[in-house]
């Protein structure tokens, strides 16, 4: 889910050193723009366009207790400004905050009743904490008094898609355009495809967009657009080049970047369930439709040598650039436990953060791959040799799915949307199964089920 805006101020009519910070500010030139709060601040210690722009800077460079602080100097002043109130409440949500981040939404919104940013955040906070009545209510005021409010068009497609109300969410997931995704919106010549035209005898582009594990979890469309009668050509990411050559009902693959084939028409991958209309209980969920390549199976088949205990393939983290990864990923600690169990694990993962790679050397019970997994055929003939694959929602999670490799993905309290809500499986990915937080959180909580599954899996699948 998208994280909340943090409005800066208006330069308005304020005296031209806070204007010159606010306008470095509001281009980007952050760097400048400290330097220009900081030295303003020195002569007007309580102008609240000063507090609020530089508070509102901190918080977005991620130093929130900093931020935090500013706007509580500008609420002593003025204890009624609605955009300090907000964007405090935005720093106390990233702090975990909830309540105190609630009550500052409140009370902004009883400021400015008016204000369609302050319903849109205390939305996103009450849908984090599965308050989702509230939280669609909030959505809508915020579009009512703003139509063109994006995020919140985007934020509430979320909504209805983890909900299982896939036809409004697909409808509404097409706001991303506008929205998080606006500026990878790709300009084509001929139209967007979204189900309405016949296929027959004609050449359509599938693109890939979003992340790696996106691409894997949607290329299955690609032999449905196939059976519709089109020449399919499919670009994707580099890193997937590889695998989805193993993808049936693709004519042509594209590597992004590579030119492009002649076509007729263009869908982006995520666009293709609203398209062809899928519902929960329409998924096309056969699997495998990937698959490893028998070579790189046998490569990795000698390198390992015989197993003497269960294969057990790790994921814990994924991309720290993602924009929710502190709710998806976990620190590698946490896993002692489940390390301690008589199994052969291995990390799938490609990177490992340095705080991670110093906690498995020091448990030393797992072994680590990263400079062999150079592409995702890779990873997949090394998923392949596994007997199960336990990840956090990372591409990683995909990639087993789609392989038809039995995995279980560890989940956060308020999952990304493909996971919907309460079950312990995935329409998806039949071989899944899906373990979740109880509570926000509650890491430890999920590992303690996953020990408790992995030591009955290993008494069941110790090697003859």
């Amino acid at each position: 889910m998208k994280r909340p805006p943090r409005s800066p101020p208006l330069a308005g009519a304020a005296p031209a050193g806070i204007r010159e910070a606010i306008e470095l500010h509001r281009s980007g030139r952050l760097a400048e723009a400290v330097a220009a709060y900081q030295r303003m601040l020195a002569a007007l210690p309580d102008e609240p366009q000063l507090l609020l722009g530089f508070g509102t800077l901190l918080l977005q460079a991620g130093e929130l207790q900093r931020g935090l602080a500013l706007l509580d100097r500008l609420l002593a002043v003025a204890p009624n400004h609605p955009v300090a109130l907000s964007n405090r409440g935005n720093a106390l949500r990233s702090l975990g905050r909830a309540a105190e981040a609630l009550a500052s939404y409140d009370r902004a919104i009883a400021a400015k009743p008016d204000y369609a940013s302050a319903y849109y955040n205390r939305a996103a906070l009450l849908q984090e904490l599965r308050r989702f009545d509230e939280a669609l209510r909030d959505y809508d005021r915020a579009i009512a008094l703003s139509p063109q409010l994006a995020d919140a068009h985007w934020n509430k497609a979320l909504l209805h898609l983890v909900r299982g109300n896939y036809e409004d969410g697909w409808r509404l997931y097409e706001w991303r355009w506008q929205g998080p995704q606006k500026d990878e919106v790709r300009s084509f010549a001929q139209p967007l495809w979204l189900g309405r035209e016949p296929l027959q005898g004609r050449r359509i582009l599938l693109h890939a967009e979003a992340g790696l594990g996106d691409t894997i979890q949607f290329c299955r469309y690609a032999p449905l657009v196939s059976a519709l009668g089109a020449q399919v050509a499919l670009e994707v990411q580099a890193p997937l080049q590889s695998l989805l050559a193993t993808l049936k009902g693709a004519h042509r693959l594209v590597r992004r970047g590579d030119p492009l084939p002649e076509f007729d028409l263009h869908c982006p991958l995520l666009s293709l369930p609203l398209a062809l209309k899928t519902t929960v209980a329409a998924i096309p969920a056969a699997v495998p439709y990937l698959f490893a390549d028998p070579q790189k199976v046998n490569d990795w088949r000698l390198r390992l040598g015989a197993a003497a205990r269960p294969r057990v393939g790790l994921a814990w983290s994924g991309s720290a650039l993602y924009s929710n990864d502190r709710e998806r990923s976990m620190p590698a600690g946490l896993l002692a436990e489940l390390l301690s169990l008589p199994v052969e694990f291995h990390v799938l993962q490609k990177e490992v953060r340095p705080d991670d790679l110093a906690t498995l050397q020091r448990l030393g019970r797992v072994q680590w791959h990263g400079e062999r997994l150079h592409e995702f055929s890779d990873t997949a003939a090394l998923v392949e040799l596994m007997d199960l694959v336990v990840s956090v929602d990372t591409s990683v999670a995909h990639l087993a799915g789609a392989l038809g490799k039995e995995v279980w993905i560890l989940l956060p309290f308020n999952p990304d949307h493909r996971w919907l809500l309460d079950r312990s499986d995935s329409p998806w990915y039949p071989t899944a199964t899906l373990l979740r937080q109880s509570r926000p959180g509650d890491w430890p909580g999920v590992v303690t089920e996953a020990v408790r599954r992995l030591a009955a899996f290993a008494a069941r699948h110790e090697p003859d």
